[in-house]
């Protein structure tokens, strides 16, 4: 497998008059939609593609769920899904008020065969 990359310009936006550099940009290749995942799927397997559709959905409307309650979603060697919060300091514990959270995020960490796969990915310049 291979990734293309574009050679792209840039500036060092904590100091705009640091001389630019040259830096390797990851270039997307097309998209994969669930249509096509779940059609991969079913061929790579016995379960029909409706049967595939059923469950990319469900689990698609769970991972929000569970992590609303404040869940880490663990899908094995996969990799986990959590919440991050954007939040602003208070001076004392007794000042901190949930108001202090400004924004959440939802962050992915890779399993291992999920890292593996990625390490096994080589670069050609597009």
């Amino acid at each position: 497998m291979s990734v293309k990359f574009n050679i792209v310009e840039r500036g060092n936006p904590s100091d705009p008059t640091a001389p630019k550099k040259f830096y390797p940009s990851i270039v997307s290749s097309g998209r994969t939609s669930m249509d096509l995942l779940t059609e991969q799927i079913a061929n790579a397997s016995t379960v029909s593609p409706a049967d595939v559709s059923a469950v990319l959905i469900s689990l698609l409307s769970l991972i929000p769920q569970e992590l609303s309650r404040g869940n880490i979603v663990e899908l094995g060697d996969f990799g986990n899904f959590w919440l991050r919060a954007k939040v602003a300091g208070a001076e004392t514990a007794e000042e901190v008020r949930s108001s202090q959270i400004e924004s959440l995020r939802s962050r992915f960490n890779p399993g291992k065969k999920f890292k593996n796969v990625l390490d096994g990915i080589e670069f050609k310049k597009a």
